[in-house]
């Protein structure tokens, strides 16, 4: 088993990693980052409508860059590289033409930000998704929601197709088919290029397209009908069975073999998304809640069809059977910003510094460069010792999570953070305080729905980069949850994950939960609650609440 390799592939917001992986010890034999070129220089994206798209070049540079980086790294022999799985950021989806390729790489459409990916914190789709519940509840049949936790979200596959078809003619004219994110790179991989047999990824279809085996996959065409005509036809180029990730979708096509110096005998996984392949990075287990921390959260926890016993799970995105291990109920929750909701404050105080102080004319430009470097080192650390370091009894204000509208529970993408209790002894690191409180306090809500809702949870489990590199924001976490939080030692969990699920593909192991026990990450560091401040926690979530309340119920909208 030591000459056997596998690639794990990970699509985040802003860059796509490779690494592979010894398959025996789960040991990181090489990895690479590649970051996205037209992302960075902010194409095609308009934040003040909440419109985030990608370009597919992004993704397949990326893919060609990583995986030959890590075998040249590696010194690895190709024909050692037994598998490759592809996870990626959901709901993601990309419009593709008839033959399979994206639209965004025919010739018309290069430079259209509704031909291309649609990217997961893009919220255009508030209207559409808003018709969906609409619909949901009222057409007079099944309700299609009832397994995404009976709200649908602008975030999600249906809502952002309408929207875009609504939007662009031409694209609704040219668009044969749409593909999660981690579908269409799967697909772009293998050398089978038929999409109707094409093995479409369990977790995207039940967590973000309403599948679910009850109503025979996707909802009816008489449903997607009232949605919009064009919805009803592309059912009929869409799928009707899925596959969790364990399976495999194909071999890797002659092209890209040569590509990327590997042989075509190299299988490819079904495609998953990043948190859920992230879980199983970090070994996930029944009653374990794992957190996977960046720019928002995804909130994992698998279940046994016995602990479920046919509830729906009220206010989550979704219980989807196989999602995350074959076998049991993978269930995910999750905040629309964690990180982001921090990096938005960064921005807010870095105004004057970008604006004033690196424009100046007394500094040189190799003296702009080293402060903005500097400055980039230390901002949040600075910030974060400071925050640390305020009493507890000392007065903070009081601010919601909600900067990019609320995921989870109870999916209200409408819905804009607040900061209230302000004064004149309030500075920043008060504020950023503030902040860090309420990331956590959105991260309470989300365990507490599922223990109301009868899942238990007996350990919480902290991944990605947050969790790794801020103390401050874990023992927050810790105390603010009042149970202890383990890190996962990895700074690669999801594409650790996916190379697990490659590696039980490609037949290596039998079965995911086997192979993530050899391959899973183990645990760096763990927090446990302070008692002295877990009563003063519960006292600032009380004002948290009563400030949800009020914005929620009176002012949201206007």
């Amino acid at each position: 088993m030591k000459n056997e390799y596998v690639i794990g592939l990970d699509y985040g917001s802003d860059s796509v990693r490779a690494v592979l992986v010894n398959s025996e010890s789960g040991g990181e034999v090489a990895s690479e980052v590649h970051w996205y070129k037209r992302w960075m220089e902010k194409k095609y994206c308009n934040p003040s409508i909440n419109q985030f798209r990608q370009h597919p070049l992004d993704h397949i540079e990326g893919l060609e860059f990583t995986i030959k980086a890590v075998m040249e790294k590696s010194n690895v022999r190709p024909e050692d590289v037994k598998g490759i799985c592809i996870d990626t950021t959901g709901s993601s989806p990309v419009p593709v033409a008839k033959d399979g390729t994206p639209l965004a790489l025919v010739d018309g459409f290069m430079e259209n930000p509704n031909a291309m990916m649609v990217l997961w914190k893009d919220h255009t789709a508030i209207k559409e998704a808003e018709q969906i519940n609409e619909l949901g509840a009222t057409w007079g049949g099944e309700n299609f929601t009832k397994y995404v936790g009976g709200i649908y979200s602008s975030e999600w596959f249906w809502a952002k197709i309408a929207h875009v078809v609504k939007e662009d003619e031409k694209v609704m004219n040219n668009a044969f088919t749409w593909m999660e994110h981690c579908d269409l790179m799967t697909y772009l991989l293998i050398e089978d290029k038929d999409l109707r047999t094409f093995k479409r990824s369990r977790c995207a279809a039940g967590h973000k397209a309403m599948w679910h085996e009850s109503w025979g996959g996707l909802p009816p065409k008489e449903f997607l009908k009232k949605l919009h005509p064009y919805l009803a036809d592309l059912r009929e180029n869409l799928y009707e069975e899925t596959f969790t990730s364990n399976e495999i979708a194909g071999k890797l096509s002659k092209i890209w073999a040569d590509k990327l110096g590997l042989t075509t005998d190299t299988v490819i996984a079904v495609g998953t998304f990043d948190a859920h392949s992230g879980a199983v990075g970090a070994k996930i287990d029944e009653h374990a809640l794992v957190r996977v921390m960046g720019t928002s959260t995804c909130d994992i926890m698998v279940a046994a069809n016995k602990e479920i016993e046919g509830k729906t799970i009220k206010g989550i995105c979704g219980q989807v059977d196989g999602s995350v291990i074959p076998g049991l109920i993978g269930l995910e929750a999750g905040q629309s910003a964690f990180g982001d909701l921090l990096a938005w404050f960064k921005d807010v105080l870095s105004w004057p510094i970008d604006n004033l102080v690196l424009k100046s004319d007394i500094l040189s430009e190799q003296q702009k460069i080293d402060l903005r470097k500097e400055i980039e080192d230390n901002f949040i650390k600075e910030l974060s010792e400071a925050a640390e370091s305020i009493p507890l009894s000392e007065s903070i204000p009081t601010a919601l999570d909600w900067i990019n509208g609320r995921r989870t529970p109870d999916a209200d993408q409408n819905l804009k953070s607040a900061i209230s209790s302000l004064s004149l002894g309030t500075k920043a690191p008060h504020i950023f305080k503030a902040l860090v409180n309420a990331i956590c306090f959105g991260s309470k809500k989300i365990a507490d729905r599922f223990q109301e809702e009868g899942v238990q949870i007996n350990s919480v489990i902290g991944i990605g980069g947050v969790a790794r590199k801020s103390p401050f924001i874990m023992q927050t976490l810790a105390n603010v949850m009042n149970m202890p939080i383990k890190v996962a030692a990895s700074d690669q969990a999801p594409a650790l994950g996916a190379a697990i699920y490659a590696a039980v593909a490609s037949g290596i192991y039998s079965n995911v939960v086997e192979a993530s026990q050899y391959m899973g990450s183990e645990f760096e560091a763990e927090y446990h609650p302070q008692h002295e401040a877990v009563s003063v926690y519960q006292q600032l979530m009380e004002s948290y609440s009563e400030l949800g309340g009020f914005i929620e119920n009176s002012i949201k909208n206007k």
